[in-house]
């Protein structure tokens, strides 16, 4: 029978070697240098091996807010895909804002790498959008 004592040894150099064959990355040596200890002490862990996940609330302040329509509006130049996100998520979390996008030039595409412009991508998310220079009076009055 073994001891306590030793059954930890064989555990600690057992955990050294997968250690040395996997070679954990650590993202800081603040973090390996506390595996070590934990190690050295007899603590069982896992680095990183879970995932937890979480929501950061934010608010939102649309560019335009008109009254007598309830309608929202936000203006976009270049429309990044965070910002793409963040409209998505509005929409999904609040389906009764009429929110609305007018771009300078709803026709550029949403990156380098698609083929898929403003436009169409407000269409797939049913969003009304309009440009600009074709704002229509509807909305505004």
């Amino acid at each position: 029978m073994t001891s306590d004592a030793e059954a930890l040894k064989w555990a600690q150099k057992a955990f050294n070697k997968l250690k040395e064959s996997k070679k954990i990355a650590f993202r800081s040596r603040l973090e390996e240098d506390i595996s070590n200890l934990m190690l050295e002490l007899g603590v069982d862990h896992d680095y990183e091996a879970t995932k937890i996940p979480y929501t950061i609330e934010h608010v939102y302040t649309p560019d335009f807010f008109l009254p007598n329509k309830h309608i929202y509006l936000e203006a976009k130049g270049y429309w990044r895909s965070a910002d793409r996100r963040k409209i998505k998520t509005i929409r999904e979390q609040n389906p009764e804002l009429d929110l609305r996008m007018v771009f300078q030039n709803p026709f550029n595409t949403i990156s380098k790498k698609s083929k898929t412009t403003y436009a169409q991508w407000c269409e797939r998310h049913g969003i009304l959008w309009s440009s600009y220079h074709n704002l229509p009076l509807e909305w505004l009055i």
